[in-house]
């Protein structure tokens, strides 16, 4: 059952949906469809080099654009030079002003360039795009990165594709202190449990892809994201208990 709940508004863009998904690594277009349409996910998050514009099959010939706000990324992209080329190549196909910047460090941890993000950031804002940037969850850089220009920041729960959840819980939480921008966590979520995770914690969202498009089912899979994204924005809202060392009754010690 949906619950009514405010937008999340990134820049000038609100949706309604807070579970953001790509559109990678599917065994096949037909079951990408079926996912996204589970997953209730507004955006979806394409890879500019992937996308084949200039090709008689494109995998946006399977994304319905009228449904779906494409969020093209720059994956892929190891400088800041390189990021902010693939990012002006999509706004000028007219896909959207948004753009989620990543710059990588290196192939073997795919973990982001801090310097060079911070670079393509500030650029890109000046140029008048959404910038939803990919960064650690170091919270001095996700600072910065605000304070660049950045309309959200996306601070990695684990390394991209890892499955290894939110390893530094610490590091979110003081990420979303200070922030003054949509906090959405990016890259590492295995499964269902860290979607809700990151946002007991309070993050404004969840971007995933490898843990639904690898699953054995990822349509079933993408049905669980959803419920686990709306479920954990819930006991946000509605306030854990604090944690205790010691017992406390549940039933009351006098009779009413």
């Amino acid at each position: 059952m949906e619950f009514a709940d405010e937008k999340i508004k990134i820049g000038k863009h609100e949706f309604s949906s807070r579970l953001l998904v790509g559109t990678g690594k599917y065994p096949s277009f037909p079951i990408m469809v079926q996912a996204l349409e589970a997953s209730g996910a507004e955006v979806v998050t394409v890879a500019v080099r992937r996308a084949k514009m200039n090709t008689s099959e494109s995998l946006l010939d399977y994304i319905d654009t009228k449904r779906y706000t494409i969020l093209p990324n720059t994956a892929g992209c190891y400088s800041a030079d390189e990021a902010v080329r693939v990012a002006r190549l999509a706004r000028e196909t007219g896909i959207s002003d948004m753009i989620k910047l990543e710059v990588l460090g290196d192939e073997k941890t795919l973990l982001p360039d801090p310097v060079d993000t911070l670079k393509a950031t500030s650029i890109l804002s000046k140029e008048g795009f959404t910038v939803l940037v990919y960064t650690s969850d170091d919270p001095i850089v996700a600072k910065r990165l605000e304070d660049a220009g950045a309309a959200c920041v996306m601070p990695a729960g684990s390394p991209i594709g890892s499955g290894q959840g939110i390893l530094n819980r610490n590091n979110i939480r003081i990420i979303l202190e200070s922030a003054k921008v949509p906090i959405i966590v990016d890259a590492g979520v295995g499964t269902a449990s860290d979607v809700t995770i990151a946002m007991e914690l309070g993050s404004e969202g969840v971007l995933l892809n490898t843990a639904i498009a690898h699953a054995k089912d990822p349509v079933k899979m993408a049905r669980a994201m959803r419920l686990a994204c709306e479920s954990g924005r819930l006991a946000y809202l509605s306030g854990r208990i604090p944690k205790r060392l010691y017992a406390k009754a549940s039933s009351p010690e006098k009779d009413f």
